[in-house]
């Protein structure tokens, strides 16, 4: 039937200006979608402005037909009249040409509220909060005021699926205790337009003699409700503004908890993802230290571990795909997990590296992606170790019996990055290691990162570069000696090789070692690093 617009409860809508401003924003009006068949032509939806003075524009179904087809992204509520007649209710449960489909497609994005360009809104107007209708004189009651109802949320849409008949406003079943409501098959066609209308607020309309039912639909699924005999102007647009506020807040919550479920999922997953090193019978010092460099994760595409095999010999591995991404730490713990398996299969060496190879180019997602790599295979006397490098930047040794200074070892020996040639070779250099030596393995994001010019070092004294003023050429890494950015240098291998050295000579050692040198490394640079770090320290002696 038409729906006429008196002029009742206009001037009201001025003192509500900030509530319907936080509902609506100025480029778009607030539509109203009324699913009603009176035929006594009782129900008088009033006439209402929004808060820049355009009138409330309303929507009229005599059925879920034409509710289904007046259902756009621009309806902020709709107001359902419980009392909507079984032959208007377009069909039953099962589908018919004469109905609308159980479950229709979301316009709207996840989380959106429609009509309000598609962006879920502040949870301003929270569940009895300021601005709700429980604060008008009673014809228009929020659920905190509800006896037996208290805490329950009216966002059963915001669960996807409260459509379900007995369902709570959570999908749950309905308040313990309540038993079945009156006429609750009379609800069927509230669940019906909560399936159809996720996203939407609604506000049940019902008689005032029947509060039990009111008290149902809140329940099950709808925001608020009024009675009939007392709908006006200002009580419905209150009520409005609170439903579409409610239904604001309880699709933000929902989405928040949602991703911080997901955010702890994945928080666990990676923890599980990185190395537990396995020195079980070894009598080394083992340290090492992890940051990867995207905002808020636990794993990068570095990656390392360290195992001692049944014959005694401990091999170590450092690696770094190329790229920050979340498929480069994938790609990272496929290859870390390899290699642990191919070395308990007594694989080492250039065979190692080159079943690795293929492990690469079968997982990557692109030929571009490549991996560095660095093994380390320490003799079971400790004293001896062969190296391999695959486009890695050479381990640093120290030879702590002798008290010389550390050192590189040699990079003339290294071979190509895995992924780039497909029939590449790598050689594994011999390394006599001593009595009491420490070794660090490392990626190339803690020498990458940026120095100043004219830096102060803790020590108090003003260094000319933070290399100690070495010549140009000692340096490594883009920028640095090319004038591209001056006083901003690469730190490189020399710089971080100083950096290690001068926290030893201190008598660091260990995981205090590699704590100063990166904090070091990251004063240097003034902040945070930019690419993902891994470290890794092997000690003998001492």
């Amino acid at each position: 039937m038409p729906v006429s617009a008196p002029q009742a409860g206009v001037a009201a809508q001025s003192a509500d200006a900030p509530a319907r401003q936080a509902a609506q924003g100025p480029g778009s009006s607030l539509t109203l979608l009324v699913i009603e068949d009176d035929p006594a032509g009782a129900l008088s939806v009033p006439r209402m402005l929004d808060a820049y003075g355009r009138p409330v524009r309303v929507r009229t179904a005599r059925n879920l037909t034409e509710a289904a087809r007046l259902l756009t992204d621009d309806v902020h509520c709709i107001l359902l009249d419980l009392a909507l007649p079984c032959e208007a209710r377009g069909d039953t449960d099962e589908a018919s040409p004469e109905g609308f489909p159980a479950e229709l497609p979301d316009a709207a994005p996840p989380g959106a509220i429609p009509g309000i360009g598609g962006v879920p809104g502040s949870a301003a107007a929270a569940p009895g909060g300021t601005g709700g209708t429980g604060a008008t004189s009673g014809a228009v009651r929020g659920v905190s005021g509800l006896s037996g109802v208290s805490g329950v949320s009216g966002a059963a849409a915001a669960a996807g699926g409260s459509g379900a008949p007995g369902a709570s406003a959570y999908g749950a079943p309905a308040v313990p205790g309540a038993g079945p409501a009156p006429d609750s098959d009379e609800l069927q066609i509230l669940r019906r337009v909560l399936r159809m209308a996720p996203r939407h607020a609604v506000l049940a309309l019902t008689d005032g003699s029947d509060a039990e039912r009111a008290a149902e639909a809140v329940r099950v699924g709808a925001q608020d409700y009024l009675f009939r005999d007392e709908l006006d102007g200002r009580l419905l647009m209150r009520a409005i503004r609170y439903a579409v506020e409610r239904k604001r807040a309880d699709l933000a919550q929902r989405q928040l908890t949602e991703t911080r479920l997901r955010a702890q999922e994945n928080a666990r997953l990676e923890r599980g993802l990185l190395p537990r090193p396995l020195l079980e019978g070894s009598d080394l010092r083992f340290a090492a230290r992890y940051r990867p460099g995207r905002s808020r994760a636990l794993l990068g595409g570095d990656f390392y571990d360290t195992v001692r095999t049944p014959d005694g010999v401990v091999h170590a591995m450092i690696g770094d795909v190329c790229g920050h991404g979340p498929d480069e730490a994938a790609l990272g713990v496929e290859l870390r997990i390899a290699w642990r398996a191919l070395t308990f299969a007594g694989l080492c060496g250039d065979v190692l590296l080159s079943t690795l190879q293929k492990v690469l180019e079968n997982e990557r997602d692109s030929e571009e992606i490549f991996a560095t790599l660095c093994t380390v295979d320490i003799a079971a006397d400790g004293r001896s170790a062969g190296v391999c490098l695959a486009g890695h930047p050479s381990p640093l040794f120290a030879d702590d019996g002798a008290g010389a200074a550390p050192r590189l070892l040699p990079e003339d020996e290294s071979g190509p990055a895995l992924g780039l040639l497909p029939d590449a070779r790598w050689s594994r250099r011999q390394v006599a290691l001593g009595r009491s030596w420490s070794l660090m393995m490392y990626t190339d994001g803690l020498i990458e990162g940026r120095v100043h010019e004219g830096r102060v070092d803790e020590g108090g004294t003003e260094e000319s570069r933070a290399d100690g003023g070495r010549t140009e050429g000692s340096r490594t890494g883009a920028g640095a000696g090319d004038g591209r950015t001056p006083g901003r240098e690469r730190l490189g291998q020399q710089g971080m090789l100083d950096i290690v050295a001068r926290r030893m000579a201190e008598g660091a050692q260990g995981e205090r070692l590699l704590d100063e040198t990166m904090d070091e490394v990251r004063r240097l640079n003034g902040g945070e690093l930019t690419d993902d770090v891994a470290v890794l320290l092997l000690g003998r002696g001492r």
